[in-house]
């Protein structure tokens, strides 16, 4: 199996559903991607909503989608945030990058990191950003994708009583 990507999307309300289930899923498989399991579709749409609003090609942030060759399902995603500054505009932050439950194992995460790449080159971007929640070993997937760590804040992300993780920020230079 193999991937199809789309940039900017048509964000109809069945691709913005399957968006946020998708969210939920990830999120509730032990995913980082802004929640803390359980969470429900209902609980991810206002973030979903933010998110969203600032995509498109018309926008300062884009949309690429990643769908699952043989089944046509969305298996993945992630969003180009711009900092909304004009001294930063030449990298974008990568933010909301997941993987299907259903997906994870068959390499869709690399090829989806390589296709955001292939697209921020494109652009003519010198680099990309992203953070990562410590604790659940992305340190090393993001390093095989050719992300170096730039920093870390201890403690910074609170998922619950007692169990602080570090924010963890990665550079990948694409000059």
């Amino acid at each position: 199996m193999t991937l199809s990507f789309t940039l900017d999307p048509d964000l109809t309300p069945e691709l913005r559903d399957g968006i946020v289930r998708l969210w939920a899923d990830v999120t509730n498989a032990g995913g980082a991607v802004g929640f803390v399991p359980p969470v429900t579709p209902a609980e991810v749409l206002p973030t979903a909503d933010r998110q969203f609003a600032g995509a498109g090609a018309d926008g300062p942030d884009r949309l690429l989608v990643a769908h699952d060759s043989g089944t046509g399902r969305i298996a993945g995603l992630l969003f180009f945030e711009s900092m909304r500054f004009p001294l930063m505009e030449h990298w974008r932050m990568l933010k909301r990058v997941m993987v299907h439950p259903d997906f994870q194992g068959r390499g869709y995460g690399v090829e989806l990191m390589a296709e955001a790449e292939r697209t921020a080159r494109g652009w003519g971007l010198a680099g990309l950003r992203l953070t990562a929640r410590g604790g659940l070993g992305l340190e090393s997937f993001y390093r095989r994708c050719g992300y170096q760590e730039v920093g870390r804040v201890p403690g910074a992300i609170r998922v619950a009583p007692g169990d602080d993780r570090d924010d963890i920020t990665f550079w990948r230079g694409l000059a």
